[in-house]
């Protein structure tokens, strides 16, 4: 009897892990599926919608379904009492958020793609620096280690991890030094937003749901105001496809697991994530495109797993 109730009282335990892993598994896979999804949104070699009204079409779509789990699984806690001073941070998060997004398009102007997504790499280490200093998480040499690990599996892959048959293997990196100067901006506040808002999240006593609610509410604000403000050609939803759709649904979930994931978890399970994602935009890429994996991708791959180790494994 003692062990079939410790049987039964682990049992609530092992499906929380259950659907935790459930949950970061989707997340990979999600952001793993974003590039290769983009590429089948292209019409003749282009992306035929604007970059700003689908981000504000994710924020919207992640404020109503935050406000459907509030009503759905917080009901009870709708008159707990809240202040301007439980709202007001999240207009801050936001305004990172947004800050970040429009950077991203910009800087491009000053350096290649590939040499972008080489160096975004950096805000692997931005965000732990941050994560250390504003949370007071001390790091040791080991988990310094491991993350460092994280940065070079991506600047791995991204230096060629995929190749097409087709194409020259040459790669060249062409950045200007006002690109350099931008992507350190990136980096800088792209650390600053994910820890600030992990920061909010858990010193909040609010419901996760209601607290994603003012942060999507600042997110589709301050981001229609800048689709406006941007003056994008065409109409809003114009080149939207069913591609596109399954784009803001997926973004939008991943949002919402993220914010779970640094409301319960850290920023540092976060980039192990995304780290992942790698795996899962390999294999569709090889799949969809008929692109090969070369021998950085599997630099790419034992780094990972190295660091997974260094950081989770040894005690």
């Amino acid at each position: 009897m003692v062990m079939f109730g410790s049987a039964a009282g682990s049992a609530p335990q092992l499906l929380r892990r259950g659907l935790w892993a459930l949950m970061l598994l989707l997340s990979v896979a999600i952001y793993g599926s974003h590039a290769p999804l983009l590429t089948l949104c292209k019409v003749d070699g282009r992306i035929p919608f604007s970059s700003a009204s689908i981000v504000v079409l994710v924020e919207l779509t992640k404020l109503l379904l935050s406000l459907l789990f509030l009503l759905t699984w917080d009901r009870a806690l709708l008159g707990v009492a809240v202040s301007w001073r439980h709202v007001i941070p999240f207009a801050l998060s936001a305004l990172l958020y947004a800050a970040n997004n429009n950077l991203v398009v910009h800087m491009q102007l000053f350096m290649d793609p590939t040499t972008y997504q080489v160096l975004s790499n950096l805000k692997i280490v931005s965000t732990a620096l941050l994560y250390s200093l504003f949370l007071r998480q001390r790091l040791g040499r080991r988990r310094w280690l491991a993350l460092l690990l994280l940065v070079a599996a991506g600047m791995s892959y991204s230096c060629g991890g995929l190749q097409d048959p087709g194409s020259p293997s040459e790669m060249r990196l062409h950045v200007t030094l006002v690109g350099l100067l931008l992507i350190l901006v990136y980096c800088l506040i792209s650390g600053l937003s994910a820890v600030y808002t992990e920061a909010i999240l858990k010193t909040q006593t609010l419901p996760l749901s209601l607290q994603n609610l003012f942060l999507y509410f600042f997110g589709v604000l301050l981001n229609s105001i800048g689709c406006l403000w941007s003056g994008a050609e065409g109409g809003f939803l114009e080149g939207f496809s069913s591609w596109v759709l399954l784009i803001v649904v997926s973004q939008a979930l991943n949002g919402l697991i993220m914010s779970v994931v640094m409301k319960h978890s850290s920023n540092i399970t976060r980039l192990f994530v995304i780290s992942c994602s790698i795996l899962v935009n390999a294999l569709l890429s090889v799949a969809l495109f008929n692109l090969q994996l070369t021998l950085l991708f599997f630099v790419a791959v034992s780094c990972i797993g190295l660091a997974a180790h260094l950081y989770y494994g040894v005690t």
